[in-house]
């Protein structure tokens, strides 16, 4: 009897970009029916190569075997007509259509764009517990929401072979175990699920077989049971697994920011933030642990002034409530914003340009009223050593970088201005296990320097890890304070989804 090909099979696949070599000879085997992880550090080519498996971009040199036919795809189009479907770290999606429009963008021949195609949009959703309504705006949507309504997108060409890039990064411990709870349900119907994560434990938790890809080229493939998360970690960074832990307390009685009574009203006229009180003193971090579409993205932007809002924001004895965002960024409020693509970078732009960006009236980046292209571009380069952001050089696009090299850009550029204050909203998504660690060190060295920091994040453990005091937020209220000595990540997203509150609370 003749034994089932593989689902998937990259033999020899090798991609070259000017002046770097993102994939060298990476050879890859998913078996079908299984969920297959691969891991690898920022820039270790696994975006890359599943871009070349999704038909967007060419490879150079190697072949794409699925189901044990050799393929080569021009664009997306032929990779979704081969049963491939993929969900991007980054969303590919558009913001001023409803979910319906945007699931059936480029495949309205399936089921119409009426009643016919929300129909099946809404049995998906319900079916696979996605909660996502077909008739709401993109726009309106949280982070969260929108990842779901990426995989509503594969689920409804019918793709059998998935590509999850960071699939958790946005969830909460509850909402992780249903999703693998869902995976396992789509492994059982037959379909192949490629799981691209950062987050080890996870991986070993969900996969079926993991690869490992170190500097663009395919360096162990292990199974789950025979590696722990460091020996995982090794094999991608050659370091163990970091710790977020904050030792010991900073906490000065100074207060650094003050937020009193601070309402945030939506699109829809109601609130998105309710009262939100709280201090962060001189040294402190005060985490804010929330399901995305709670409000903490909101409430980050109002303290940046980039949403209009009730209520005062003090910075230190100084009432800002009413200054623009720039004159925020001045007085001493810097920003991490929650996505690099949409509010941190231009993308099209060199790095030495995005090192100028939010700060063009500063030093380095300044003097006087005119801007200073040497010292920008002296400073880009320090950033680039400094927070190990991996380019061939500072004139390349934003663009060409992974997404974890452009949030160390970003963590770079914020840090050196010396915040009084920072915003730090999801300042380790997307990022490996060394520039993780990395990023804690430059928050703790901050911290420790009398730095107070707003720190919101979906990675409990990070929180838990870093925090000084902790908040849950729940339809835009502060609900219930935490003690990260003591508080574990169950109780924490118990409370998070509105129950339990007196769990987590200390």
């Amino acid at each position: 009897m003749t034994a089932e090909p593989p689902a998937v099979e990259l033999k020899g696949i090798t991609k070259r970009f000017p002046g770097v070599v993102a994939n060298s000879d990476v050879n890859l085997t998913v078996r079908k029916g299984t969920i297959h992880a691969i891991v690898g550090e920022n820039g270790a080519g696994k975006s890359t190569l599943m871009k070349i498996l999704y038909g967007m971009q060419p490879p150079d040199e190697g072949e794409i075997v699925i189901e044990g036919k050799s393929v080569r795809f021009s664009s997306p189009q032929g990779a979704i007509e081969a049963g491939i479907g993929m969900v991007h770290q980054h969303f590919m999606l558009a913001d001023n259509f409803t979910v319906t429009e945007n699931v059936v963008l480029g495949a309205e021949k399936l089921h119409g764009i009426g009643g016919q195609a929300r129909d099946k949009i809404r049995e998906i959703s319900q079916r696979y517990g996605l909660g996502v309504d077909p008739e709401e705006l993109v726009e309106d949507l949280g982070v969260g929401d929108r990842q779901r309504v990426e995989i509503l997108k594969v689920l409804y060409r019918g793709a059998r072979i998935l590509i999850l890039d960071e699939p958790t990064a946005v969830l909460v411990p509850q909402e992780v175990d249903e999703l693998f709870g869902n995976l396992r349900d789509l492994i059982r119907e037959g379909l192949t699920v490629l799981f691209i994560s950062h987050k080890l434990d996870e991986v070993r938790a969900v996969a079926d077989d993991i690869t490992v890809i170190r500097r663009g080229t395919t360096v162990a493939s292990v199974k789950p049971a025979d590696v722990t998360a460091r020996q995982l970690a090794t094999l991608m960074v050659g370091s163990e697994l970091p710790s977020p832990e904050a030792r010991e307390s900073t906490v000065t009685d100074v207060p650094a920011l003050v937020v009193e009574g601070l309402t945030v009203l939506g699109p829809d006229g109601r609130p998105v933030v309710s009262g939100a009180t709280f201090t962060i003193h001189r040294g402190e971090v005060v985490g804010i642990a929330g399901v995305e579409g709670n409000g903490q993205a909101e409430l980050a932007e109002a303290i940046m002034g980039m949403r209009p809002a009730t209520g005062t924001i003090r910075l230190g004895d100084t009432d800002v409530s009413g200054w623009s965002t720039r004159r925020r960024r001045e007085a001493g409020i810097g920003y991490i914003p929650e996505d690099r693509h949409r509010q941190g970078l231009l993308l099209d732009a060199s790095l030495w340009e995005n090192r100028i960006l939010g700060h063009q009236t500063e030093r380095p980046n300044a003097r006087g009223f005119l801007i200073d292209v040497g010292g920008a571009r002296r400073d880009t380069t320090r950033i680039v050593a400094e927070y190990d952001v991996r380019t061939p050089s500072i004139d390349v696009a934003a663009v060409a970088l992974s997404g974890g090299n452009q949030q160390k850009l970003i963590v770079g550029r914020e840090m050196s201005h010396a915040p009084k204050v920072l915003i730090a909203a999801h300042p380790t998504r997307g990022v490996d296990v060394g520039a993780q660690a990395a990023i804690w060190d430059h928050i703790r060295n901050a911290r420790i320097a009398g730095m107070g920091v707003l720190l919101v994040s979906a990675d409990l453990d990070e929180l838990i890890g870093l925090s000084d005091s902790l908040k849950v937020i729940y339809g835009g209220r502060l609900v219930a304070d935490a003690d990260p000595a003591t508080v574990t990540p169950e109780q924490l997203g118990t409370a998070m989804t509105g129950a339990g509150e007196q769990e987590a609370t200390a």
